[in-house]
C-alpha cells in the first residue's frame, strides 16, 4: 500500500526519506564528528493557502558551533481560521515528531541528546497570550521549549517550506 506524502520527510540534499532513514542519517552525521556537542530541534509552522492550511514540521540537528542539518515534512489540513487552534496544532505536530525522535534515541543509546521544541509564539504580537499554555504542553511532555526569538526551528526552518 502506498504511503501518504506526509509520512515522509524531505532532506534538501538527499530528497525524500522515511523517518527511520532520517534517524539513520542523523546518527551518521553525529558519528562524523562524535566529539562535538549536538542539539536536536523540532519546530513547526503553518500558512493558509486557498482552502487549506499547510503545516511544516522540521527536525534540525545542530552541531553546536559547526552548522546543522535538517529534514522537514508537510501536512495539509482544512483551512484553520483560529490562531489559537493553529498554534496548538503546530505544537502538537512538533511534540509528536519530538516523541518519535526521543524514543528512537532512547532505543539506540543516545537518550542524553537534548531535544528542544521550538514554538512559533513570542512576547510580541497576538501569540503572547498563548505562551503559558503551549510552553506548559511542551514541558509536560518532557521537552525543553523555546519561543521567539530563540525558536528558529519553527520561525526559520519550518517557515521556509510553508510558502
Amino acid at each position: 500500500m502506498a504511503r501518504k506524502k506526509e509520512d515522509y520527510f524531505i532532506s534538501p540534499t538527499k530528497g525524500i526519506m522515511s523517518f527511520s532513514r532520517v534517524m539513520e542519517d542523523i546518527e551518521e552525521y553525529i558519528a562524523g564528528l562524535p566529539t562535538s556537542s549536538y542539539k536536536i530541534i523540532i519546530g513547526s509552522d503553518s500558512q493558509a493557502k486557498n482552502n487549506e492550511t499547510v503545516f511544516v514540521t522540521a527536525i534540525v540537528v545542530h552541531r553546536i558551533g559547526k552548522g546543522a542539518r535538517y529534514y522537514y515534512k508537510k501536512k495539509s489540513e482544512r483551512h484553520v481560521v483560529s490562531l489559537r487552534q493553529k498554534i496548538f496544532f503546530e505544537t502538537a505536530l512538533s511534540l509528536e515528531v519530538g516523541s518519535q525522535v526521543a524514543h528512537y534515541f532512547s532505543e539506540h543509546g543516545r537518550a542524553e541528546l537534548p531535544v528542544e521544541i521550538h514554538i512559533d509564539v513570542g512576547n510580541s504580537g497576538e501569540t503572547r497570550e498563548l505562551i503559558k499554555e503551549v510552553v506548559g504542553m511542551v514541558l509536560g511532555s518532557g521537552f525543553t521549549p523555546k519561543i521567539k526569538p530563540e525558536a528558529f526551528g519553527a520561525t526559520s526552518v519550518a517557515d521556509k517550506y510553508t510558502k
